[in-house]
C-alpha cells in the first residue's frame, strides 16, 4: 500500500488532495529520503565532501581544522549547527540532536519546536519520534503546508518546489535543486499512478 493511500485522512488533513499534489508530494520525499526514515548521518571521511556540504562553517579554516570532524558525525553536526536554526552552542549538542530527519530531512530546534507546536507531537523532547512513519508523513505535511508548496503543485512547479525543498529559496535557475533530473523521473511516476 503506498503512503497516499496509507494515510489518506492525513493528506487530507493537510490539503494533499489531488492527483498532482501527491504526485508532487511524493516525488519530493521520494527523491529525498527514498521513502526511508532515517536521520541525517554526516559521516564524511574527505575534507573536500566537508568543505562542498558546509561551505559557511569551514570557509577560511585549514585543512587541518576540518580534519577533526571526519568520521566524526555527532561532533561535525554540533558544531556545523551551532548557535543557528534554534540550536545552542556546540556544548549544548543541540546540533546533533536536531540534525535532518524524517521523510523531508526537518532540521534544527526551531523546525522541530514548530512541529511540535503545529503537531502536540513532542519532537523537541523526542526528536527520534520523527522516524516513526505516521510522524514523519505529518512533518513533511506540515514543512509543505508552511511553504505553500499545494501552490506550485497545481501549477505543477516541480523547479520552483524542488528549489524550496533542496535549497530553501526559489532560485532563478532551472534545474538547480540537486538531484532534479531525479525528481523529475519520480514525478513522472507519480503523475500515472498517483
Amino acid at each position: 500500500m503506498d503512503l497516499a493511500t496509507k494515510y489518506k485522512t492525513i493528506f487530507n488533513k493537510y490539503y494533499v488532495n489531488t492527483k498532482l499534489r501527491r504526485a508532487h508530494f511524493l516525488s519530493q520525499i521520494g527523491h529525498e529520503s527514498g521513502f526511508q526514515l532515517k536521520r541525517e548521518n554526516l559521516y564524511y571521511t574527505k575534507i573536500e565532501g566537508l568543505r562542498k556540504n558546509f561551505k559557511s562553517p569551514f570557509k577560511g579554516k585549514t585543512d587541518g581544522f576540518v580534519s577533526q570532524y571526519l568520521r566524526n558525525p555527532e561532533k561535525l553536526a554540533n558544531y556545523v549547527y551551532a548557535n543557528r536554526m534554534g540550536n545552542g552552542d556546540e556544548a549544548s549538542g543541540d546540533g546533533w540532536k536536531y540534525r535532518g530527519g524524517g521523510y523531508l530531512q526537518n532540521t534544527g530546534k526551531n523546525q522541530y519546536q514548530h512541529l511540535t507546536d503545529v503537531t502536540g507531537i513532542d519532537f523537541v523532547g523526542q526528536p527520534n519520534l520523527i522516524l516513526e512513519e505516521p510522524n514523519a508523513i505529518i512533518a513533511a505535511l506540515v514543512y509543505w503546508n508552511d511553504n505553500n508548496l499545494n501552490v506550485l503543485a497545481d501549477k505543477d512547479d516541480i523547479d520552483g518546489i524542488s528549489d524550496i525543498v533542496n535549497i530553501g529559496r526559489k532560485t532563478i535557475a532551472y534545474g538547480d535543486a540537486n538531484g532534479f533530473a531525479h525528481r523529475k523521473i519520480l514525478l513522472d511516476h507519480f503523475k500515472s499512478v498517483a
